[in-house]
């Protein structure tokens, strides 16, 4: 690997479990593991395959995909009002992923709309730097630096 270089790794597991495979009756039910240690239950979205042969009490990818990009714009935005005194309080986020169908016909996860609630301890940050600064924290967050999906933030106000 070269110097500055990290690795990120997930180990993912399926077996099967009954139904007829052969015939696309399956289950999608899987896990995710993860370095430290954590092993979460996946699945497909039972949009995309229904129960039973998906479960809905799992992860399925494409909202893991909404959760990577919200929580990394996330502790960008909070290591850039660290870095310029602003002290956080509280950061929720209900971010919301929509697919759509590409020029192929191919369904993608198109848009992902951020919506940022932040309080503040002591004087929050003007309306204008609130802006800057979330403008900043997509700029540099890893995660939306690696995809194409268009990531719009809606701070509380904007329309």
């Amino acid at each position: 690997m070269l110097a500055g270089m990290s690795e990120h790794k997930a180990t993912i597991k399926w077996q099967q479990a009954g139904g007829d495979f052969a015939k696309g009756r399956y289950s999608r039910e899987h896990t995710w593991s993860f370095d430290g240690g954590m092993t979460v239950a996946a699945s497909s979205s039972p949009a995309a395959v229904p129960v039973p042969l998906s479960n809905p009490a799992n992860i399925d990818p494409e909202e893991a995909f909404v959760a990577s990009l919200s929580s990394c714009h996330m502790l960008t935005y909070l290591y850039l009002c660290w870095r310029e005194g602003i002290q956080v309080q509280t950061y929720d986020d209900e971010a919301v992923g929509v697919m759509t169908k590409n020029e192929r016909g191919v369904s993608w996860v198109s848009t992902v709309f951020l919506n940022p609630r932040v309080v503040y301890a002591g004087t929050a940050p003007s309306h204008d730097d609130e802006v800057r600064l979330h403008h900043a924290a997509h700029q540099g967050c890893f995660i939306s630096n690696s995809v194409k999906t268009d990531i719009q933030i809606k701070l509380g106000g904007d329309t």
